[in-house]
C-alpha cells in the first residue's frame, strides 16, 4: 500500500476507536505510518480524509450484506432482509454510527465536515434506495433520491439512533417489518378514490 491507502486506513482505525471529533491529525499519522504533510497532499485536510475514511466504513458495512438481501424490490421480504443486514452488524458498526451523530450534534463547530458529510449524502442514499427496491444505483434519478432515499435515510438514522441510546429496547428487523405493513395498510385505507 502507499502513503494515501494507509491515511485511509489509519483514519478508519481512529475514526472507529476514537471518533471524528477525538481523532487528529497525529493520530492518523500514528495509526498510518504515513507522515504528516502526506495527509494534505493526498487529502487536502484531515476533515477530508476522515470523511472518505467515513464513506469507505459506510460502504464496507453495506458490503457486507447488500449480496445477502432476499426478496423482490419493493417488497416487505426485501424490506425485512435489508433490516435483518442492518441489525446483524450493529454491533461492529456503532462505532461508525455514533461518529455521525458526533458529527450531526456539533452543529456549527465543524462546517467543512458538516458539509464535506451533507455532500455525500446523495450516494448514501442512492445505495440505500438500490438496496430496498433492487433498482440499480445508476438507473435512479434524483427525484428517487430526494424523496425515497430520504425516507429510507430517515429510517436507517432512527434506527441506529435507538440502538446507540437504548439497545434493549430498539426495534427488531421483525418490528419494524410490522410497523412499514401497518403503516402502508393504514395508507390504503385512507387513500382518496381515483375519482376525487
Amino acid at each position: 500500500m502507499g502513503h494515501r491507502e494507509d491515511l485511509l486506513e489509519g483514519a478508519k482505525k481512529c475514526l472507529v476507536e476514537k471518533g471524528f471529533v477525538g481523532t487528529t491529525a497525529r493520530d492518523v499519522v500514528k495509526a498510518s505510518g504515513a507522515n504528516l504533510a502526506s495527509i494534505g497532499y493526498h487529502y487536502g485536510s484531515k476533515d477530508a480524509l476522515m470523511t472518505e475514511a467515513f464513506l469507505a466504513l459506510i460502504q464496507e458495512w453495506g458490503d457486507q450484506f447488500t449480496a445477502k438481501v432476499k426478496g423482490d424490490g419493493g417488497s416487505l421480504e426485501r424490506f425485512r432482509s435489508v433490516w435483518d443486514g442492518v441489525h446483524a452488524g450493529h454491533e461492529e458498526s456503532g462505532p461508525i454510527w455514533a461518529a455521525s451523530m458526533e458529527v450531526a450534534l456539533t452543529r456549527d463547530r465543524l462546517p467543512e465536515l458538516r458539509a464535506l458529510l451533507a455532500a455525500s449524502q446523495g450516494e448514501g442514499r442512492k445505495g440505500l434506495v438500490s438496496m430496498f427496491t433492487g433498482v440499480p444505483e445508476e438507473d435512479l434519478t434524483a427525484e428517487d433520491l430526494r424523496t425515497a432515499g430520504a425516507f429510507y435515510q430517515a429510517l436507517l438514522n432512527g434506527f441506529m439512533l435507538q440502538w446507540l441510546f437504548d439497545p434493549a429496547s430498539a426495534a427488531t428487523p421483525a418490528e419494524l417489518t410490522e410497523g412499514m405493513r401497518r403503516a402502508v395498510a393504514a395508507m390504503a385505507r385512507t387513500a382518496p378514490s381515483a375519482g376525487e
